[in-house]
């Protein structure tokens, strides 16, 4: 990759998210000081505090007190507090008051009183602090000292605009009886919210202008120079290209004998062409194709620590999804206007879902390899690949609803496979936001982590389990992302191929390379023969993952004579076919 559109992506990304966290903040401003419009306050509950001495204080209550005001005159401060109570018991009256915190003090000095340390609302809890003293207090309403008071029966409310200084507040019983039992609220408004907003959001704005489209720009270079689209397929249907893959596996995770187990996979010979052209639409594959091969010698115990080994790939996948996220922005409006998703683009963001399945095959999501992945965009022989057909035209009517509305029942079945359905609850007198459910992923990734620790050996059944949830995840990615107007099939295709994605192995013994043409074989063959390619057994079930398997193989009804392949009636072979099975 190149390291100045890497650089320009990391830079752009730090630039968005602070954008983006500015642009919450001055979100959270506005609304704040939309309430507090028409003197409105922010309030708290109204709470009982009960105190078995003379007074109710607060702690100091420092605004703006540092020495640049020690001895000076106070100075207003923009904004203003209220606060609002009425006696518990209704035949007595409540006095509130605020004043310099040293005048509190001597007023207060040997008078057994209560100080509230804390508060904490959902649920309500008042803690406090008791101070000893031996005489009774003075009436508070006939003392001067008070900067603002409020004395009476029923509900009393004091409003106090900030000054700078240390102050206090006292609640008592006009009568300076015992004990003090109130009902309060307490509330408070300022004034430099609405520049605050306008700070934030100016800010929020000029970071999000300079991040994304360094975003855009990093993207598009990384993605640019990437594999062109595939050529149609047989039957009109998109093409396949066959990436290099590790390995292709057996269908129980078994190499035949004497095939390599890494190396490049071949592209599929006519005859296995023609074969899948013959399937039927309910298994033709799906645009955006996911594969996965699984590693016979992988290890028992190495995948205790692959969430450890994998936190360099998380932290690189962080930045790229967030380009992933502001990528798709920008492709949204350009099929909007255009039909076209910009090929960089769309290539950079193929490349990042790519990485991602690499990792997740290796860490959580498979554990189908011992083999570190690498960090790239590329394909390579890694035995995980993604790949999606790149749309030459988009629908502008879709885009606007398929990435949400249309994705619902899609976005519900992954949430259930992936465990991120969240629900909000009530507890203790708050919402909390908690899961629904466990991930079904992740529990069938644990049992086989067991199974292959305690047996050293990987279920096929659940390995091929894995890749068709894996599948499904993967293609809702590649729609919400925008990336094709075919939705997604409701259809769990198991094993480490696509459906009618053919891959032929050559033969064993032959050196890397295409496959070497083979003698024609004759057409009155008693043996079934199948079509997956050279060196692939026929039938189904154990045919070799990614080397044709059931899709592309033969019938064995079709060598009955009756002029399917192979029989009589059959035309002359015109390609390469495959050796007669010993």
């Amino acid at each position: 990759m190149r390291p100045g559109r890497i650089v320009m992506l990391v830079l752009g990304t730090l630039s968005a998210l602070l954008g983006l966290g500015l642009l919450a903040g001055a979100a959270g401003a506005g609304w704040a000081n939309s309430v507090q419009c028409n003197n409105g306050y922010f309030t708290t509950p109204t709470e009982r505090f009960t105190a078995n001495s003379y007074a109710l204080s607060s702690p100091p209550l420092d605004v703006i007190a540092d020495g640049r005001f020690s001895g000076a005159r106070p100075v207003n401060v923009p904004g203003s507090i209220v606060i609002r109570g009425s006696a518990a018991d209704a035949a007595r009256t409540i006095f509130i008051g605020i004043a310099p915190q040293a005048e509190v003090a001597a007023y207060l000095a040997g008078v057994r009183h209560t100080e509230i340390v804390d508060v904490r609302f959902a649920p309500f809890r008042a803690l406090y602090r008791e101070v000893t003293g031996v005489r009774a207090p003075l009436r508070p309403a006939g003392q001067s000292f008070w900067t603002a008071s409020a004395s009476g029966p029923g509900t009393q409310e004091l409003k106090w605009d900030l000054r700078s200084g240390n102050w206090a507040v006292v609640i008592m019983n006009a009568d300076a009886g015992t004990p003090v039992a109130v009902d309060l609220q307490a509330g408070a408004r300022t004034d430099l919210l609405w520049p605050i907003f306008i700070g934030l959001l100016t800010a929020g704005l000029l970071f999000l202008v300079v991040g994304v489209p360094l975003i855009v720009a990093g993207a598009a270079g990384l993605g640019r120079g990437g594999p062109r689209p595939s050529a149609p397929g047989p039957a009109g249907r998109p093409g396949q290209t066959p990436g290099a893959a590790y390995g292709a596996q057996g269908s129980r995770g078994q190499t035949p004998a004497g095939q390599p187990t890494s190396g490049p996979l071949y592209a599929s010979p006519p005859f296995a062409g023609a074969a899948l052209a013959a399937q039927s639409d309910a298994v033709r594959s799906y645009p955006a194709r996911l594969t996965g091969n699984l590693d016979p010698n992988v290890s028992r115990w190495l995948w205790l620590v692959k969430w450890l080994l994998a936190i360099p790939h998380f932290i690189v996948l962080f930045f790229l999804w967030f380009a992933v996220m502001v990528v798709t922005i920008v492709a949204w409006f350009a099929i909007l206007f255009t039909g076209r998703y910009p090929r960089s683009l769309f290539n950079f963001s193929v490349g990042v879902i790519r990485w991602s399945w690499r990792v997740s095959f290796y860490a959580y999501g498979a554990l189908g390899t011992d083999r570190y992945p690498p960090f790239t965009l590329a394909r390579t022989d890694y035995p995980a690949d993604f790949d999606v057909d790149y749309p030459e035209r988009l629908s502008r009517g879709l885009v606007l609803v398929k990435s949400w509305l249309l994705a619902i029942p899609h976005l519900l079945i992954v949430a259930v496979l992936t465990g991120t359905a969240q629900t909000w609850v009530m507890r203790d007198g708050e919402w909390v936001r908690q899961s629904v459910g466990i991930s079904l992923l992740g529990l069938l990734v644990f049992i086989a982590g067991v199974i292959l620790l305690f047996t050293g050996k990987y279920w096929p059944g659940l390995f091929d389990l894995l890749l068709g949830l894996n599948r499904w995840i993967y293609r809702v990615v590649a729609y919400v992302a925008l990336m094709r107007d075919e939705y997604p099939p409701f259809r769990l295709d198991l094993g480490p191929a696509e459906p009618g994605h053919a891959q032929a192995l050559p033969p064993s013994g032959l050196p890397a390379g295409p496959p070497a043409a083979t003698p024609p074989v004759a057409a009155a063959d008693s043996n079934p023969v199948s079509d997956a390619g050279p060196g692939a057994p026929a039938g189904g079930r154990d045919g070799f993952y990614g080397g044709g398997g059931p899709a592309a193989s033969v019938r064995p009804e079709d060598h009955d004579g009756t002029g399917g392949p192979g029989g009589p009636d059959a035309p002359p072979e015109t390609g390469p076919t495959a050796p007669p099975r010993p």
